[in-house]
């Protein structure tokens, strides 16, 4: 089973590569998606779940959310594209929450970066 919640953060960023209008200091109200797999939990406070979603959103705000929210994305990555983000996004949840299976940073409504178990084992 797949569970998602989403989470929304505020962040700057330059683009230091970028050809266009990405190069000068611009901002984003970003939207993270965080997928886990799992069975559902036989017993304990979890049964029938899971994963909490309480425990899930304690995890993603203290490791990424906290971190990023209102913060100058240049401070973090030298190059912090969507999929850069994604990436450091991934590598501060994947030893934190077993059964991470995806997560998708929202950088526009129209435009994401997906990182997915297996793509992170192939790095």
């Amino acid at each position: 089973m797949l569970i998602r919640k989403q989470f929304r953060f505020e962040a700057a960023h330059v683009l230091p590569h970028h050809p266009g209008k990405c190069s000068r200091l611009h901002g984003h109200s970003y939207r993270l998606d965080v997928a886990v797999a799992g069975p559902l939990q036989g017993a304990g406070p979890s049964q029938g779940m899971v994963l909490d979603f309480d425990e899930l959103a304690a995890v993603v705000e203290a490791a990424v959310v906290e971190r990023l929210d209102h913060s100058s994305l240049n401070d973090l990555l030298p190059n912090p594209t969507a999929e850069h983000i994604a990436q450091w996004a991934w590598e501060q949840l994947a030893p934190r929450l077993p059964g991470l299976a995806e997560i998708a940073l929202w950088e526009t409504p129209t435009a994401c970066a997906i990182v997915r178990a297996d793509d992170a084992r192939a790095r």
